[in-house]
């Protein structure tokens, strides 16, 4: 669609001297998802992948599952006083046997691109029923060393990134390091409902044999997306919260953060990671 990045002027000022000059910027504009057309939510987001981010977003909440609870997804004419179309304003269509979410998560939500979900009731309502249990059978194996080198891989593979600077990223990896997919946006869990909506369009749930990576910290709203999708392990650069632990020990989920050159920290589900028992006796 062409809005991916920006273009605005800018005073640059390095070592005293001061020059004016264009600088790129990565485009954010708010998405308003509509379930069988009525609002759902609201999300600040990087346009493109529109489709794929409704379709994770509903995975997350519970709603979809498989590609066959999907009827089509189309962007709303009109959304605007003159009848234009703005191509933020999507209306997801399910199949006639999906049920409709329960009426306690029926809300206007406004979801921002640094903390997430905002407005649900309580964290009970939060921690909705996995339609995907984690069950890597046999388990999914990680080797330390392979988790080290993921992040470098994720920067490599940031195209947005390079030209502004202002982008997170999730990436799916199968459990033997090869980049499945790389999704970015102005907000980690829109590209993790990026990349899991193109994997249920794809049919392509449950990941049961992937690893997530995101470029920041992990909340408990990114181990509920991934749990959500049937991911077994979700690594972080950054901390995880006290929430994404308690979760991600709840589930069987793997979690590792301050995944950062050779150091790490593993959090919950360590027998997926390869220890060397002299490590993990210590």
């Amino acid at each position: 669609m062409g809005r991916v990045t920006e273009r605005r002027k800018v005073i640059r000022i390095r070592d005293g001297a001061v020059s004016a000059r264009p600088d790129t910027l990565v485009a954010e504009e708010p998405l308003e998802i509509r379930l069988n057309g009525k609002p759902l939510a609201i999300t600040m987001r990087t346009p493109g992948d529109d489709f794929a981010l409704a379709a994770g977003f509903l995975v997350s909440e519970g709603v979809l599952a498989t590609a066959d609870d999907l009827q089509n997804i189309v962007y709303c004419a009109g959304a605007t006083a003159d009848g234009s179309n703005t191509y933020n304003v999507v209306d997801v269509r399910t199949a006639p046997h999906v049920t409709p979410p329960d009426i306690t998560l029926e809300r206007n939500v406004y979801t921002t691109s640094s903390c997430g979900l905002c407005g649900k009731a309580s964290l009970d309502a939060v921690r909705t029923t996995a339609r995907w249990p984690i069950a890597d059978t046999p388990p999914v194996r990680v080797a330390p060393e392979l988790l080290a080198s993921l992040p470098d891989r994720l920067r490599a593979a940031q195209r947005v990134f390079d030209r502004t600077g202002g982008l997170h990223a999730a990436a799916l990896f199968s459990e033997e390091g090869e980049l499945l997919d790389v999704r970015e946006d102005v907000g980690r869990h829109n590209a993790v409902d990026k990349l899991v909506g193109r994997a249920l369009q794809s049919g392509g749930l449950p990941l049961s044999r992937a690893v997530l990576l995101v470029s920041g910290r992990a909340s408990f709203e990114l181990a509920q997306k991934a749990v959500m999708a049937g991911i077994p392990v979700l690594a972080a650069v950054s901390a995880p919260s006290s929430l994404a632990v308690d979760l991600a020990a709840e589930t069987g989920l793997t979690l590792v953060g301050f995944l950062r050159g050779a150091s790490m920290n593993v959090y919950a589900g360590e027998e997926r990671v390869t220890l060397r028992t002299a490590a993990a006796q210590g």
